[in-house]
This record gives structure tokens, sequence and C-alpha cells, in this order.
């Protein structure tokens, strides 16, 4: 016989497993279907030789195979190692300055600047991309009328049209639309830092560097790592701004490991999905070593206050 209190207890525990199956059971399925679904069909996809509409054939790992001796990937990966090295650093670096002037001035118009920093991130990348595009235009781009505003004529240079500029070309857009994004996130964890210990500082007779070197960046050391690898992993598994200002040309020059993805996939003048999730099953590998020497090079300390 079930006393009140034990029927009371199990009543509890059912509504308790309701309601966890209610609030995380949408997640859970939306994981599995967009995200752990995708990723298993990827890795069958990967070991067969399949455009999408004729009959699949398993070709075992000559895709694989196939995709070490390819230079085109291997050309791809080089530029996106140089955007890895350029973006985050000039991204986080004048986020963490920017934060920390309107943090320290205190200026009343704060959260203007907080709206200005962050609309980039409002705007599509498209939106972003084009206005780029057009900024770069040899015949009516603002930077060559800038140019030739301080006496500097350079012939209507296109820089997305040369191989030589046009990989430097797309770090200034990648930049501007992530700059804003990292500021406000940094200014929000300035704000959590005592001001006490900046006026200790102060009477100590610091200055600003000292005080954003000794105390600002320690405290938040583990918001800027985080930062660093959404960024990392970002520029690995971005390509829609040289999607749509270059589509990887000219000759190759902006392609990156995530557009060559596409273009095998879904490109005019190839249809390969096998190949393609091949190279996506490779991108997932570089992703997860860029994750771990991350994590394996970066200080976790947590400084306390």
């Amino acid at each position: 016989m079930t006393t009140p209190k034990t029927s009371a207890f199990s009543k509890r525990k059912v509504q308790t497993a309701i309601f966890i199956v209610l609030a995380l059971g949408p997640s859970y399925v939306g994981y599995l279907l967009f995200t752990l679904y995708p990723n298993l069909m990827s890795a069958y996809y990967s070991v067969l030789q399949w455009n999408g509409i004729t009959a699949a054939k398993f070709i075992g790992l000559d895709n694989y195979i196939y995709l070490f001796q390819d230079h085109y990937v291997w050309r791809a990966l080089s530029h996106n190692l140089i955007l890895m090295a350029t973006v985050p650093i000039l991204t986080i670096i004048p986020s963490i300055l920017l934060a920390y002037l309107i943090n320290v001035k205190g200026y009343p118009e704060s959260p203007l600047y907080k709206v200005i920093y962050f609309l980039p991130n409002v705007l599509a990348v498209i939106v972003v991309a084009l206005m780029w595009s057009f900024i770069y235009d040899g015949s009516y781009g603002l930077l060559n009328a800038f140019l030739n505003l301080i006496g500097i004529d350079n012939n209507e240079f296109y820089w997305l049209g040369s191989k030589t500029t046009a990989i430097w070309a797309l770090l200034p857009p990648m930049i501007w639309a992530g700059v804003g994004f990292y500021v406000v996130i940094f200014m929000n964890a300035m704000k959590s830092i005592p001001p006490s210990l900046y006026e200790a500082a102060i009477l100590d007779g610091a200055s600003h560097m000292t005080r954003l070197r000794k105390i600002t960046l320690p405290l938040i050391s583990p918001i800027v790592r985080i930062s660093t690898l959404f960024l990392v992993l970002g520029v690995f598994k971005g390509f829609e701004i040289m999607l749509i200002m270059t589509n990887g040309g000219p000759s190759g020059s902006t392609e990156v490991i995530g557009l060559y993805m596409f273009n095998m996939a879904f490109g005019k003048e190839s249809h390969n999905y096998g190949y393609a999730s091949a190279i996506g099953m490779f991108l997932f590998v570089l992703l997860v070593i860029a994750k771990l020497l991350i994590d394996r090079f970066s200080s976790r300390d947590q400084v306390e206050f």
C-alpha cells in the first residue's frame, strides 16, 4: 500500500521527467536532425562516388587518397592559414583596446558607441560583401577615390582582380564585420571587474597600459581565449565573403577549404558530392586539431578577485 508521501514523491518525479523532456527535447531533436545526422551522412557520402542524381558507387578511401594528392586543397588550406594568422589578431586587439577605452573614459554616449560598433553584425553577410566590393571597385570605388584625393593615381586598379592584393583585400571586411561584436563582449566582461582594483592601481601610479596589461587582460583572459577560438574556427569554416566578393578568384588566389568544398558539391562544373563530403570530413579534423592546439597553448588559469 503506497502512502500519500510516496505517491507525492512519485508524482513529483514524473513531473520533473516531463519538464526535462519538454525543455530539452526540442534542442536534442534539432541537434540530431541538423547536426549529428548530416555529419554521419557526410562520413558515409565521403566513401562514395556520387553526383546526387545517378546511383552512388562505393569507392572506399579513394576520395581521401585523391584529396591528399589534390594541390588545390593545399592551396586553399594555405589561404585558410593566412587568414587564421591575421584575422583573429587584427580583430581581438582593436576590440580589446576600444572596449577598454570606452570603459575607462566612461563616455555618456557609450551605449551609442556599442550600437555603432555592433551595426556590421546586424547586416547580412551579402550586404557587407557587396558594400566592400563597391569600395574596392577600380572605376568608382571609394578606396581609389580616396587615393586619388591624396595624390596617388593607381590607374583605376581593381583590388579584387589581382592575385597579389585579392587575399589581403578580404581582411578589412572580415575584421570590420567582427570587431563590433567583440567590442561589446569585452566591454561587458570589463564591467565585471571591481573598480577598486583600478583605483588602487591609479594610486600606485600605474599607467593605462599597465592597468590594461596587469589587471584587465588577466581578468578577462577566459573571454579572450573563447573569442580567439571562435574566430579561428570561423575563419576555417567560413567562405561566404569569398564566395560573394571573388568566388575564389582570381585564379584561385582567394579560394579557401570551405569554398572549394562548396564548389565541388554545387559548382557549375562539378557535382561531386562524395569528394566534397571527403573535404568536409578533412575540414572537420582540421577544426578539431585547431581547437586542441588553442586549448594546449592558451592559459586556463583562473584569476580571482
